[in-house]
């Protein structure tokens, strides 16, 4: 038993430390999008933020957005780590943050990558009849729902620092 609980320990460090950085990195990146690229995208034309918008949505499909994505999975990961350790105060924090990081997925499936296909099946934006209607159809409900996935995602990265702290 003693042996088992000596191999836990670095794991669940070594997991809870990839988990707090992950989620660091997908709040951040929400984040950002809430505070300087929507809003400054929302200073350009129609064209513009539409041909932007199909730019940034096919430029992050790449390996290392899908790694911040695994931040849920080491979320995940981590309240199993913690609960075999039996350190059950960090695993229910770890729980919240895991909480936190589906919801966001849940989120970022449910509203916003939808919104992003319908943008990408509107065509390229010079040959769209009305643009204006396009990115109406697409910028309001996105921002907001990119904020809802934002404040998700933070408040799993305050219950995922929380539960490394009380560990």
């Amino acid at each position: 038993m003693v042996e088992a609980v000596l191999v836990i320990v670095p794991v669940v460090s070594v997991v809870s430390v990839v988990s707090v950085v992950l989620t660091g990195l997908f709040a951040g990146l929400f984040f950002a999008f809430s505070v300087a690229v929507m809003p400054g995208l929302r200073r350009v034309g129609d064209r513009a933020m539409i041909a932007t918008m199909r730019g940034v949505n096919a430029a992050i499909l790449n390996p290392l957005f899908a790694l911040v994505f695994a931040g849920a999975v080491a979320a995940l990961a981590t309240v199993v780590l913690y609960a075999a350790a039996g350190a059950w105060v960090a695993a229910g924090w770890a729980s919240a943050a895991a909480a936190g990081l589906v919801a966001a997925l849940v989120v970022t499936f449910a509203a916003n990558v939808p919104r992003n296909d319908a943008l990408e099946a509107a065509g390229a934006a010079e040959d769209i009849a009305d643009p204006a209607a396009v990115r109406g159809a697409f910028e309001s409900a996105w921002v907001r729902w990119n904020h809802v996935r934002g404040w998700a995602s933070a408040a799993a990265l305050v219950c995922a620092v929380v539960a490394v702290a009380v560990r």
